[in-house]
C-alpha cells in the first residue's frame, strides 16, 4: 500500500484471527476497518508459527488447520473490504483535537480513526528457549521452535519437550507421521487439556510414542547438524537419545513493544480491560484477544471472538454519536441488512 494517510472507523492493530473477526462484526454494523500488522501477511501466529496445526475448539469445526481458519476468516470479511498495512509496526498514538486517534507506523504511515482495537495477540513474540549450552549452534539444523510444515518431520526421529497444549497437540498429530517420537516433560503432570493428556498417555501405552516424565533435555549432540539429545532424569540419571529433530515447545515470550508506552493499564505484560465491552482505561481504545487480561481470562480464539463482538457494539456509539443501533440477526437479514443506524 502506497497511501501514506489512511482514515477509517476502527483501526485494528493486529491482523490475527481475533482482529480479522472484528472486521466482520464491525462490518455488520456498517463500520469500516483498517488493520496494521508487523507481519507480512494476515493471520498472526496461525500463519507465522503453526499454519499446519489442527485446531479443535472452533465452534462448528471438529478440526481445522490454522491456515484454513485464516483463509475462511479472510473470505468472511471480503464483503466489507477492509484495508491492510502489513509489514509495519504501530509505533505512536496521539489524540487529535477532534477526539480521533492518530497512529503512526515505524515507516511513517499515518492512520486516523475515532476508535482503536488492539488485537495484537501476544504482541511481538519470540520462543522461550531452554537453557541448553550451545543450542544456537543447532537452530535450523535440527532444533526448531515452531512447526510450520509437518512434512519436514516425516519418517524422522523426533524429540519434543514441553507439557502444554502445543507439545501435546503436536505429539498427537505427529505420532503416526514420524519414524520415532519421544515426548519429554520435566513434571509428571501436564498443563494441557485433559483430553490431550489422555490421548498422549494412550499413545505411550500402545507403543506409538515414548513418554519420559520427570526429566529434561540438558545437552545436544552432533557435528554439522543434530544427531542426538541428552536427557537428565530425576531418578535414572542421564539418558542419551538419537534424534534428527529436537522441538522445545515451551511457548512464547510476549513483548508488547511500543504499545506498552501508550499509557494503557497493564498487568503482568497484558492490557487490563472492562469486561462490559473490553475497553481499556483510555476512552476509545479497546483490547481484544490474547493481549488483554481480566479475572477469569481464557486465552482461546473463541473467547477473543466474543470480546471482538462486544467491543464492536460499544465502538458503534463512538463512531456514530447520537445514533441508535438497531440490532438484528444475520439469520433474518443476511450480512447486507445488518446494523442500520437510526437517528
Amino acid at each position: 500500500m502506497d497511501q501514506k494517510f489512511i482514515e477509517t472507523d476502527i483501526l485494528i492493530i493486529g491482523a490475527g484471527p481475533v482482529g480479522l473477526f472484528a472486521v466482520f462484526e464491525a462490518g455488520l454494523l456498517k463500520m469500516r476497518c483498517h488493520l496494521i500488522d508487523v507481519l507480512s501477511q494476515p493471520g498472526g501466529q496461525l500463519t507465522e508459527i503453526y499454519p499446519k496445526k489442527p485446531i479443535y475448539d472452533i465452534p462448528g469445526c471438529p478440526s481445522i488447520l490454522a491456515s484454513d481458519l485464516v483463509k475462511n476468516l479472510l473470505q468472511q470479511i471480503e464483503p466489507f473490504q477492509p484495508g491492510f498495512t502489513l509489514g509495519e509496526r504501530a509505533d505512536s498514538v496521539e489524540k487529535q483535537q477532534d477526539g480521533h486517534w492518530k497512529v503512526t507506523t515505524d515507516k511513517g504511515r499515518v492512520h486516523v480513526a475515532p476508535v482503536i482495537f488492539i488485537a495484537g495477540g501476544l504482541g511481538c513474540f519470540e520462543p522461550r528457549k531452554p537453557p541448553i549450552d550451545h543450542i544456537d549452534r543447532f537452530e535450523g539444523k535440527g532444533v526448531e521452535y515452531f512447526i510450520r510444515n509437518p512434512e519436514d518431520f516425516r519418517n524422522q526421529r523426533i524429540v519434543i519437550a514441553g507439557g502444554g497444549d502445543s507439545a501435546l497437540d503436536w505429539t498427537i498429530y505427529l505420532a503416526n507421521e514420524v519414524r520415532e517420537l519421544t515426548l519429554i516433560h520435566r513434571r509428571s503432570q501436564f498443563r494441557g487439556a485433559l483430553d490431550s493428556v489422555e490421548k498422549v498417555q494412550h499413545l505411550a501405552q500402545n507403543g506409538k510414542i515414548r513418554l519420559i516424565t520427570n526429566a529434561q533435555v540438558v545437552g545436544l549432540e552432533g557435528d554439522q547438524r543434530l544427531s542426538g539429545v541428552v536427557v537428565e532424569h530425576d531418578s535414572e540419571g542421564k539418558i542419551q537419545l538419537e534424534a534428527d529433530y529436537f522441538l522445545p515447545l515451551f511457548g512464547l515470550t510476549p513483548k508488547l513493544g511500543p504499545i506498552a508506552e501508550w499509557g494503557l493499564g497493564m498487568d503482568s505484560g497484558a492490557i487490563t480491560v472492562n469486561t462490559l465491552d473490553y475497553s481499556t482505561n483510555v476512552p476509545g481504545i479497546f483490547a481484544i484477544g490474547d493481549i488483554n487480561t481480566y479475572q477469569g481470562k481464557l486465552k482461546l480464539i473463541l473467547c477473543g471472538f466474543h470480546e471482538a463482538t462486544l467491543a464492536c457494539q460499544a465502538a458503534f456509539n463512538l463512531v456514530n454519536p447520537g445514533k441508535k443501533l438497531s440490532f438484528k440477526y444475520t439469520t433474518v437479514t443476511g450480512i447486507e441488512g445488518m446494523g442500520t443506524p437510526v437517528s
